[in-house]
């Protein structure tokens, strides 16, 4: 098996080819049906002695070393516990709450994926990470691109700027390149425009196994805190990366005999209605996404309370992907309107006492339809992911800043990768 410095590899979901990790890799060189490369670790389950996400180094795909005091917060719910009627229920924290733990310093768990991607980059790499946002990853990756003084261009729907100047102090090594009139999908558009010109690479979603592994993390800090592997695991999704993440990490649990760790969480992943492709295609029992007009897809998401939500093109069907991780669970899908979003999230700050984002509240509105449902048992052994939070208890950037490029969706040279290249590699000079 090929392997890195750091003894690990990336194995194909789909047939297996194994390659040594060159630090941007993201996808099966094979000719097959669209398909996930996985990180292959040793089975061990070692903590180092550090106070951040790096206490699971050795199930990290490292290229560089890097430092951090990122990491989530995982403690057991009593109000909201009690409100809900669960003699068991777990929170994982991923935002800024240091009394919980949970020092992420952009306020999502955006910031597992981006320390985690950064650190996975080879020391040699020089080329400019190319991102693409809807808003979350945005202030993730430019807080740990400024901290660690690595080149990326962001990408993001100009509606996602003033939140994310608000949250991280640009430094000189991260430039943002702001879509007028777009959404998530638009900025995808255009990052993969860019991805055969030499001075860029692209960072790559899901597809980007450091991405899964630094989310992953949220479930290691769960598996230390409660002592065994949850029943139940409860998360809002777009393009389910999180939902991956904390899969792959819990097979990887298992797989070191562990009997603590003896059976997969179920996944009860939520979306937020209207725009609710993953569910659609779950309860349909499809095999693919169902198809959605352009035109539909964009009315829908602009209808959303929690935006970040919003991937038109979630890797539902891939090998390795969203609808496997639910079969191979026994998981379920949610609807969550913005209204039951909303009482979800006034519920937590009144009984837990701080604020969490919209996407987290429609977690906890899935929870509740489900508790309503019967879909688990009240003395199941449940983990919440609430995976955005406290963003107020942060104290917003006041020094002004601007996108170091503002285009325009639908003009001229928006869908011409040559044009967007010269653009893009003058405007990070």
């Amino acid at each position: 098996m090929a392997q890195t410095a750091g003894g690990y590899s990336l194995r194909c979901v789909a047939c297996g080819a194994t390659y040594e990790d060159d630090g941007v890799r993201l996808d099966c060189s094979q000719e097959h049906a669209p398909a996930l490369l996985r990180s292959v670790f040793a089975p061990a389950f070692a903590v180092e002695d550090t106070d951040s996400m790096l206490r699971y180094r050795n199930w990290l795909p490292c290229g560089r070393r890097i430092a951090t005091s990122a990491r989530s917060g995982v403690y057991r719910s009593e109000r909201l516990g009690e409100r809900l009627g669960l003699s068991k229920l777990w929170i994982a924290f991923s935002g800024w709450w240091p009394e919980r733990g949970a020092r992420l310093a952009t306020a999502t768990f955006k910031e597992l994926e981006a320390y985690a991607v950064l650190a996975r980059l080879a020391e040699g790499e020089r080329r400019t990470l190319v991102v693409a946002s809807a808003g979350n990853t945005a202030a993730a990756f430019a807080r740990a691109a400024t901290e660690l003084e690595l080149p990326a261009l962001i990408i993001i729907p100009l509606g996602a700027w003033e939140r994310l100047a608000r949250l991280v102090a640009i430094g000189p090594s991260v430039h943002v390149v702001a879509v007028d009139g777009g959404q998530y999908e638009d900025a995808i558009a255009l990052s993969r425009s860019l991805a055969a010109d030499p001075r860029f690479v692209l960072e790559g979603g899901v597809r980007n196994v450091a991405r899964r592994d630094g989310m992953g993390t949220a479930m290691l800090e769960a598996f230390e805190s409660i002592g065994t592997l949850p029943d139940v695991y409860v998360q809002g999704v777009g393009s389910g990366a999180g939902a991956l993440a904390v899969h792959e990490a819990a097979l990887r649990l298992i797989a070191t005999g562990s009997r603590f760790a003896a059976k997969l969480p179920r996944l009860f992943l939520a979306q937020n209605a209207p725009f609710t492709p993953i569910h659609d295609a779950w309860s349909a029992k499809s095999p693919a996404l169902i198809p959605r007009t352009p035109e539909l897809a964009r009315e829908q998401i602009a209808k959303l309370g929690a935006p970040v939500l919003s991937n038109v093109s979630p890797p539902y069907a891939a090998a390795g992907g969203v609808r496997d991780a639910l079969r191979e669970s026994n998981g379920e899908t949610y609807a969550v309107g913005n209204d039951e979003m909303e009482r979800a999230r006034a519920m937590f700050a009144e009984l837990e006492g701080i604020e969490i984002e919209p996407a987290a509240g429609v977690a906890l509105g899935a929870l509740v339809q489900a508790l309503r449902r019967g879909d688990l048992a009240r003395d199941a052994t449940v983990l919440l992911h609430v995976t955005g939070g406290g963003a107020t208890r942060r104290e917003a950037v006041r020094m002004e800043q601007r996108p170091a490029l503002v285009v325009r969706r639908g003009d001229g040279t928006f869908d011409q990768p040559a044009a967007n290249a010269r653009r893009f590699a003058s405007a990070v000079r």
